[in-house]
């Protein structure tokens, strides 16, 4: 679970890839860097992430097989909510209970 910031949104082939900006990290099971890219499996624009827009999304990490494949998911209907100080004090209380 982290608060970040969406820079750039760019479709692959039927997925969607966005960079993103680490603003904070609330629970953290895999590192994350300063720049990070989240992908959405589908091109529909669900969940509606606009460039410029600061969001809690939580997210996993994603390893193929093969070990060749390693990158942050963010499901469909996954977690993503605008960033607000309320929903961040929500996550980091959630947080301590899990």
């Amino acid at each position: 679970v982290f608060h970040g910031r969406i820079l750039a949104r760019r479709e692959v082939g039927q997925e969607t890839r966005y960079e993103v900006e680490v603003k904070g990290r609330y629970r953290q099971r895999f590192p994350l860097v300063a720049r990070e890219y989240l992908w959405v499996p589908s091109t529909c624009g669900c969940p509606a992430l606009r460039e410029g827009g600061e969001y809690v999304l939580m997210a996993m990490r994603h390893v193929n097989h093969e070990h060749t494949l390693n990158r942050i998911l963010l499901p469909e209907h996954g977690y993503a909510r605008a960033w607000t100080p309320r929903e961040a004090r929500l996550v980091r209380e959630a947080a301590r209970h899990c």
